[in-house]
C-alpha cells in the first residue's frame, strides 16, 4: 500500500517510528513532517501566538495544508494516515484524495488535553480510528466513529535496545520521563531517601526546587538511543503512568524491558499480562510495596538480573515492535 503518513518526524519521536514501521512493514511511505506546527520552536513567532491565542499558528497550519495537498495529489496515497493530528485542518485531511483516512491517538481521547472542538465534530468521518487505550474503544464507537482499532503502544528497536554502560555509576532506582502531578510527590520521596542511587531524565525535572538538595542526579529529556544509554545505567527502572490519560499500560512499558532495563511497574491487568511479576517484571501497587521491591533490588542483585533479561526475552519475542503495529492496522483496514 502506498501510505502518506502525517506526524511529528523529530528524531525518536513515537510517530517517525510507526512511519518506519509501515515501510519494514512493505509499504511505500511518504511522511509530512507536523513538528513545525505541533512543536514551533520556543520563543519564535509561532510559539509565542500559541501562547497567547491558545490554538497553533494559521500561517504554520496553512503552509503544512499546502505540503499535504500537493503529496497526496502527486503520490495519490491508498492511506492517509495521520498521527494525532488534532489541531489541523480536519476538513481538509479528510478531503485529501486518499483511498481511506485513519486518525491515530497514541493518547486518551476522552481526555479534552489529547482533542479539539474541530477534530471531535469530524471524529465521525475518519474510516479508522486508531487508539492506544483499551477504554476508548465504546467510548469511540458512543460517539459515533465508523471503525475503531485498539493496538497497544510498542518499541522501536533501532532506538530501544541492549547498549553498554557510559559510566561506571550504576543507579539504583531511575525514572525517565515528564514531570506530572501524579508523580511528582512520590520521586521527591524517593530522592531523599536514595539520594545519589537515583536518576530522574525528563523535561521539568530540573525546575523541582525539592530535587535540588537531594544529591539525585537530574536531567533532561532523552529520546531515541539515548534513552537506552540511560536504562543501562540505573538497576530499577521506573514505568509510571498518566492517570490523565487512564493509562494502563505506555511506551515505556515496551521500551523499558526492549532496552534490558528492569521493568519495575505499577500493577495493572494490561501489565501483568505482558509480563509475569517478580519472574520477568516487578509490579507495584503502592509507595510501601515499591520500597520493599527496591529494597529487594539492593540486596539481590544477581536475582533481579535474572528478571530483567526475563522481560527483555519476553517483549523482543513477543511481536511488540512498530512494524508489529503497522501490521495490525493494515489488517484491520483489510
Amino acid at each position: 500500500m502506498k501510505v502518506l503518513f502525517v506526524g511529528d518526524d523529530w528524531a525518536g519521536s513515537n510517530a517517525r517510528s510507526l512511519a518506519d514501521g509501515f515501510q519494514q512493514a512493505g509499504h511505500e511511505v511518504v511522511v509530512i513532517d507536523t513538528t513545525p506546527v505541533t512543536l514551533p520552536a520556543r520563543l519564535s513567532p509561532p510559539w509565542v501566538y500559541s501562547k497567547v491565542a491558545h490554538r497553533r499558528a494559521p500561517w504554520d497550519v496553512e503552509a503544512l495544508h499546502r505540503e499535504i495537498d500537493s503529496a497526496a495529489a502527486a503520490f495519490a496515497p491508498d492511506v492517509l494516515f495521520a498521527f494525532k493530528s488534532v489541531h489541523l485542518d480536519q476538513q481538509r485531511l479528510l478531503s485529501a484524495p486518499a483511498g481511506l483516512h485513519v486518525h491515530y491517538s497514541p493518547d486518551d481521547v476522552s481526555n479534552p488535553y489529547n482533542t479539539s472542538p474541530e477534530y471531535l465534530a469530524h471524529e465521525a468521518e475518519w474510516d479508522l480510528i486508531v487508539t492506544t487505550k483499551w477504554h476508548n474503544v465504546p467510548e469511540l464507537a458512543a460517539r459515533g466513529a465508523r471503525h475503531v482499532k485498539f493496538v497497544r503502544s510498542a518499541y522501536d528497536p533501532a532506538l530501544h535496545h541492549l547498549t553498554a554502560r557510559r559510566t561506571v555509576r550504576n543507579y539504583l532506582v531511575g525514572f525517565i520521563g515528564a514531570v506530572r502531578p501524579d508523580r511528582r510527590d512520590l520521586l521527591i520521596s524517593l530522592a531523599r531517601e536514595h539520594h545519589g542511587d537515583m536518576l530522574l531524565r525528563g523535561p521539568g525535572w530540573r525546575r523541582v526546587r525539592a530535587l535540588w538538595q537531594t544529591g539525585a542526579d537530574v536531567g533532561g529529556a532523552v529520546y531515541g538511543e539515548n534513552f537506552s544509554t540511560a536504562v543501562a545505567a540505573v538497576t530499577a527502572n521506573l514505568v509510571l503512568l498518566n492517570s490523565d490519560n487512564r493509562d494502563t499500560h505506555t511506551c515505556r512499558t515496551f521500551e523499558v524491558p526492549a532496552a534490558g532495563g528492569l521493568f519495575v511497574g505499577e500493577r495493572t491487568d494490561e501489565h501483568a499480562e505482558l509480563l509475569q511479576d517478580e519472574a520477568e517484571c516487578y509490579l507495584f501497587s503502592g509507595p510501601t510495596e515499591l520500597r520493599e521491591i527496591l529494597r529487594r533490588c539492593a540486596k539481590y542483585p544477581n536475582e533481579v538480573a535474572k528478571v530483567a533479561e526475563a522481560g527483555y526475552r519476553r517483549i523482543v519475542n513477543g511481536n511488540h515492535r512498530y512494524v508489529d503495529r503497522a501490521r495490525e492496522i493494515i489488517d484491520a483496514l483489510a
